[in-house]
């Protein structure tokens, strides 16, 4: 048996998520698992390095699965390109390797750390062409309320104010790097776009969009930095605080160690 590596790019509008669901439910797992079966005629389990939400977005999620020497006689290469073609247009493998024999590499367990990235555009307009990619808030945003909630991030915490572990009640997570990056936007004019780039060794369900949304909520002025450290010391999920929508999340980079 061969296990194979994969980075998945995917748009995930359409899509329930990443994880399979009822029959007729669309997700990115059904979605891959059907592509490799048409091609292979085998069912296969592709294993995710994470289960991104509803309509959130991946450039660089990754997957594995295994398939028999009997299932696939013709290489890494001739895989990805004909599961590519069997593939709706919104999902794409960027990559597929073919591990060593008796590979126990399994992309959740063995990741040392996750690269998110949150895109807000702060204009008072609508701006048709970024609406599925982009959170768009109608008010300014101060730029050092939102590198001073970055940082507050930055370190092991209980993140329980901010979501709830997929397994078990331990919500203790350690943040590697929090920034946020600004650009101008010159083709709407007053418009400002912000990019948030979070690094960390796990994350709790709806963990980034409630950092986004605190953190918008902190630079919008409706709530204070000192309310938001208070909240985050408490942690405990509070509900009169802003959950960033999924649409513009993007799950970037999964980092291994250079034996996995």
């Amino acid at each position: 048996m061969t296990r194979y590596r994969a980075v998945l790019a995917y748009d995930g509008e359409r899509f329930q998520g990443f994880q399979r669901q009822a029959d007729g439910i669309p997700t990115i797992q059904g979605a891959v698992e059907s592509a490799i079966r048409s091609v292979t005629g085998c069912s296969v389990t592709a294993i995710g390095a994470g289960r991104t939400d509803t309509g959130v977005h991946a450039t660089g999620q990754v997957i594995a699965f295994d398939l028999s020497t009997d299932e696939w006689r013709h290489g890494a290469d001739a895989l990805m390109r004909a599961i590519n073609v069997a593939l709706p247009g919104d999902i794409v493998f960027q990559s597929l390797v073919s591990l060593p024999e008796g590979s126990s590499f399994h992309p959740r367990f063995d990741a040392q750390a996750r690269i998110y990235k949150y895109h807000v555009v702060s204009a008072a307009e609508r701006i048709p062409s970024l609406h599925r990619f982009a959170w768009q808030v109608r008010v300014p945003l101060d730029a050092n309320a939102l590198d001073a909630a970055a940082n507050l991030m930055i370190g092991t915490h209980d993140f329980g104010a901010f979501g709830k572990p997929p397994h078990g009640d331990n919500a203790v997570r350690t943040i590697f790097h929090s920034y946020w990056e600004r650009a101008a936007m010159p083709e709407s004019a007053g418009a400002v776009s912000w990019r948030y780039t979070v690094e960390g060794d796990a994350f709790l369900y709806h963990m980034v969009r409630r950092l986004v949304g605190y953190m918008v909520d902190v630079a919008s002025g409706n709530k204070s930095l000192a309310q938001l450290d208070r909240v985050f010391r408490g942690a405990q999920l509070v509900s009169n605080w802003t959950i960033a929508p999924p649409h513009a999340l993007t799950l970037v980079q999964v980092k291994y160690n250079s034996s996995s």
